[in-house]
């Protein structure tokens, strides 16, 4: 792309890390904190924070040095080449991004039952997940320019009501309640924190759109680290309001909707309509925008030979295929796998996917002109954050572990069958018409 092309400016590009951060994860994993770290809630956002700041230092290194093509898969292939280990963490992080779109859904469809009475139906929940995924997939597939256009607006609108929800209820903050005595141990802070760490994930947008960037050496590093610094400020802020200004018991009641309830005692129940609807609103556009990415992944994998050819199918330039599977998945998992679980299925992904980036970042340090302590602690800090997550989860959720493990082998069996059996064939046969 000449230079010409690049639209994006620096606070373009910090929009679109905000954006794809402050999406639905803050709705959906803001009540699941509060049941573990209590007190210590905004502890918990902030050092899921540090781990995300660190692994942006190595996005950052890693989108300036391949800017023209960035992006988490282009990472990981330059540092360990096309192998099972790269292959696996690409179908890992398709798979990732199915996994945030259930979360999404599910949270729409917690925020969307606020408004039925309290003994509705047992499908409402399942109809209201469904409808937050299909009505975005058909708007993906009949205008790919609406969900890029849509989005700056709901951004602003996220963020307005963040900081209305901050300014607001800070005066009504209770110091009692986040004294340390209200704290969980440490060992379930961090852990609280790891769980929840899928809220900070979309910081990786900014390095796909690196090729768009104007002055990108500049920009890409700025736009990295202020889009998270700036994210965990406002979710550490969050944090403080909604823990110290609403009774714990009414949280973990309404823990699937509790950022509606912080805005009660400063704005009333007008406060808790609103962010109702704005979450309806935030999930709803996550989800767009995640279809359309995650569509679009799928069709740069199979182009590769990653993932099967009949996703990089076209038509109008929008990849109808690849939305209809995505669909099809996330359907799946968000009406099979809990809320608990799907956070601590998508936190654990993208964890393993982030420490493989730092690893790259690692071992491309001369390339890149990345400092190697810098990138060696974020490597082992995502690491142990993994490990963290995992070790606590073995023992409060199980199936959680199961599941999580369960896509680790899907992606290593899948890539290891299609690998063998259909990509290096179409290779052989990519490079025999070459030659003829």
């Amino acid at each position: 792309m000449s230079e010409v092309n690049k639209q994006v400016g620096l606070l373009g590009a910090i929009a679109i890390g905000i954006g794809g951060m402050v999406g639905g994860g803050i709705f959906a994993v803001l009540g699941e904190a509060v049941s573990l770290a209590h007190g210590a809630t905004a502890v918990a956002f902030l050092l899921a924070g540090f781990v995300a700041l660190l692994t942006s230092y190595s996005y950052a290194k890693l989108s300036v040095a391949y800017q023209q093509s960035g992006g988490t898969v282009v990472f990981i292939d330059n540092a360990f080449g096309h192998n099972l280990l790269s292959g696996s963490i690409n179908v890992m992080l398709w798979l990732s991004y199915l996994v945030t779109i259930s979360l999404y859904a599910t949270a729409f469809a917690s925020y969307g039952e606020t408004f039925f009475t309290a003994n509705s139906p047992w499908w409402l929940k399942h109809a209201l997940i469904s409808t937050a995924i299909i009505l975005p997939s058909i708007i993906n597939l009949i205008s790919a320019s609406f969900v890029s256009k849509s989005e700056t607006l709901i951004v602003i609108i996220k963020i307005i009501l963040l900081v209305l929800i901050i300014v607001s209820g800070l005066f009504y903050v209770e110091p009692d309640k986040l004294d340390p005595s209200k704290w969980s141990e440490p060992f379930t802070i961090i852990a609280a924190g790891m769980i929840i760490f899928v809220a900070y994930e979309g910081f990786e947008l900014i390095a796909n759109a690196a090729a768009e960037i104007k002055d990108p050496a500049i920009n890409l590093p700025r736009a990295l680290y202020a889009s998270v610094i700036i994210v965990i400020l406002l979710y550490v802020l969050i944090s403080i309001v909604t823990v110290g200004t609403v009774d714990e018991t009414q949280l973990l009641q309404a823990k699937d909707y509790a950022l509606a309830v912080a805005a009660e005692p400063a704005l009333g129940r007008v406060g808790f309509t609103i962010v109702a609807i704005a979450a309806l609103l935030s999930t709803f556009s996550a989800i767009n925008a995640t279809i359309y990415g995650n569509a679009r992944l799928g069709y740069a994998l199979a182009v590769s030979g990653e993932l099967p050819l009949t996703l990089k199918k076209l038509d109008h330039d929008i990849p109808v295929d690849g939305i209809l599977v995505t669909t099809l998945f996330s359907l799946l998992i968000a009406n099979s796998i809990d809320l608990t679980e799907i956070a601590i299925i998508g936190s654990a992904g993208f964890l393993l996917i982030f420490a493989l980036v730092n690893f790259s970042a690692f071992k491309l340090r001369k390339e890149i002109n990345a400092n190697n302590i810098i990138t060696l602690i974020a490597s082992l800090a995502s690491i142990a954050a993994l490990f963290t997550l995992l070790f606590h989860t073995h023992h409060s959720n199980p199936r959680a572990i199961a599941v999580f493990l369960g896509f680790i082998g899907l992606a290593i069996v899948f890539e290891m069958i299609y690998g063998v059996m259909v990509r290096k064939h179409w290779f052989q046969r990519q490079y025999s018409m070459a030659e003829n």
